[in-house]
């Protein structure tokens, strides 16, 4: 690994990143299941700079904005590099949003260069160069047929011009600004996080010194690249220690488990909702078994958790359990999980079986994480301790609760041309977070919820509705939102029949659209099991995906607008 200490910026690291590691393997990109581009280190260099030549063509250099919107792909990494080996600000869009989501957000940060693949620039307004200011927009795969117009130009033309090209460096300081991130809960109005290079490299540092990478291992990048453990996983950390990153265009399950199985992935960053899968496909392979090979199968996870109690032992775990390791990848070591709520009893499967997840916790304005889990021991429970330099308060505490307040060079410079939004955030250095919870005696970081989220029943009890949606976890339903009715329905434009303010679930089937009469039962049953306080009256089934951010979190606030939009026809009542 490149030790970050004596460097003032991140273009500066990945170029000496990709002259010591030359000759390794940097990037494998696959289409279903065939590999499709295997580049060196030296051959991303030489990609990068020459693109870096272009983009100093069109007037980019120390400061300049260029946006990236494309999904992950080795050009999405060859183009970051560029733009960070010209000093420029680097601006990373989310692919997944809507062609007029994207569009929102680079007419408020207005960059000189927009490099994006074609089915994205296809959705892109006719209008969106002259609006945003775009001077160059180039365009990767675009059909032959196709005429691009004026002010665009094809990325593989670009590095088909002169090889010997090169850009020339522009350095930068560690407190100029590096990217700007458009937050995961972005709505309404863009907030567009300005993050410095000091940011970056100290979050480098201190992860790296819990959980660095060889030369050799691979990554895999399914996470969008906009997202912040992306980014630093799958981009600034990995190019720094020499491993390889892996691609697939393919997000299909079955393509997922290829490229995990076959392409010697040895770490993996997922959200949740991945893990669940990981894990539903784990148990129904083990429902096709006899019951004697599955008694067979949970005695020999006991003993491997009995075991791995102070810490994991990987080469023990996998010879214990290698039919099931060889299945989900052989070489799979570590995961890590975060940007929403992770169940502690799935987080507790993965360690059982020799897979450990490491959970942590931050946000956009921290640059990527908090706090991790260091597995001395493992805690399910927790997003773990404080990283090295970070401070946590818990402020304006009830029943030991309260607002999570963070101190680090981790921490972002502000929001764009936003000073009071800036300012209602950052006080004397200090993130308020907007998160709640609570520090046990051993430091670790316990969440309940947003504060934004935070109901007030009419009792007077704060009620989070992350913890009432953890309860049902295991339900049968494919997914499971609480709400309080007059959140949804506020008293002035009621509609949902409810004359008293009471919490209900949204729903939504695996299948069709009801519930199963068992799914339906099981809910009710854990419903019973929670205080009077925290219970739900009520089911809303909904046929639709829940609209989501890039880190997967529900966008509540869209939903209910959804749902205030739809009716509450199908609102069922829960049997006490």
């Amino acid at each position: 690994m490149i030790p970050p200490e004596r460097y003032t910026c991140l273009g500066e690291l990945l170029r000496d990143a990709l002259l010591q590691y030359k000759t390794e393997t940097a990037l494998i990109e696959c289409d279903r299941k065939k590999v499709t581009r295997e580049l060196t280190y030296l051959e991303v260099k030489q990609q990068g700079e020459r693109l870096a030549h272009r983009l100093q063509e069109a007037g980019v250099e120390a400061g300049t904005r260029v946006a990236i919107v494309m999904s992950n792909q080795s050009k999405w990494l060859i183009a970051a590099y560029a733009a960070l080996f010209r000093g420029a600000v680097l601006v990373p869009i989310d692919y997944k949003l809507t062609g007029e989501e994207q569009a929102t957000l680079l007419r408020h940060c207005k960059p000189r260069v927009l490099v994006t693949e074609y089915p994205e620039w296809r959705d892109l307004p006719d209008t969106l160069a002259a609006d945003a200011e775009i001077a160059l927009t180039i365009v990767s795969e675009a059909p032959g047929k196709v005429t691009l117009p004026d002010h665009s130009e094809r990325y593989e033309t670009i590095l088909e011009t002169d090889p010997h090209l090169r850009g020339t460096y522009v350095a930068r300081q560690r407190s100029d600004q590096a990217t700007l991130v458009y937050s995961s809960g972005t709505g309404g109005q863009p907030k567009g996080c300005m993050l410095t290079h000091d940011n970056y490299l100290e979050q480098y540092r201190t992860l790296i010194a819990l959980y660095p990478y060889e030369v050799g291992d691979r990554y895999f990048s399914v996470l969008p690249t906009n997202h912040a453990i992306d980014f630093m996983s799958g981009f600034v950390g990995a190019f720094a220690c020499g491993a390889t990153v892996v691609h697939q265009r393919s997000l299909r399950p079955e393509f997922v488990r290829w490229v995990m199985q076959h392409r010697g992935i040895t770490h993996m960053a997922v959200v949740p909702l991945l893990l669940e899968a990981f894990e539903r496909r784990i148990r129904e392979q083990l429902e096709e078994r006899s019951e004697i090979r599955q008694h067979l199968f949970e005695g020999i996870k006991q003993l491997n958790a009995s075991l791995t109690l102070r810490k994991p032992r990987r080469a023990f775990s996998k010879r214990l359990l290698k039919p099931l390791h060889d299945k989900l990848g052989p070489d799979l070591r570590l995961l890590f999980s975060g940007g929403a709520f992770v169940d502690p009893a799935r987080a507790q499967f993965f360690y059982d079986i020799g897979l450990p997840v490491v959970i942590g916790y931050g946000l956009t304005e921290a640059c990527t994480v908090l706090t991790v889990n260091d597995m001395q021991p493992f805690r399910p429970d927790s997003v773990g301790r404080p990283l090295e330099g970070v401070e946590i308060e818990i402020r304006d505490a009830v029943d030991g609760v309260g607002e999570v307040w963070v101190k680090s060079r981790t921490v972002f410079a502000g929001y764009l041309d936003e000073p009071e939004l800036t300012a209602e955030v950052l006080q004397d250095g200090w993130l308020k977070t907007g998160d709640r919870g609570y520090l046990d005696p051993s430091q670790q970081l316990h969440l309940v919820g947003r504060s934004k989220n935070m109901i007030v029943t009419a009792g007077g009890k704060n009620i989070y509705p992350e913890d009432i949606e953890g309860a049902f976890d295991g339900v049968d339903c494919e997914e499971l939102v609480v709400y309080a009715s007059g959140y949804v329905w506020p008293a002035d434009q009621s509609g949902s029949g409810i004359t008293e303010e009471q919490l209900f679930a949204v729903v939504r089937p695996k299948e069709g659209d009801a519930l199963p009469k068992a799914a339906l039962e099981e809910l009710e049953k854990r419903n019973r099991t929670l205080p009077d306080f925290k219970r739900i009256g009520a089911v809303l089934e909904w046929s639709e995906e829940f609209p989501r951010t890039a880190s997967m979190k529900v966008k509540r606030n869209v939903l209910a607008e959804q749902i205030r939009e739809a009716g509450a026809d199908k609102l069922r009542r829960l049997r006490a």
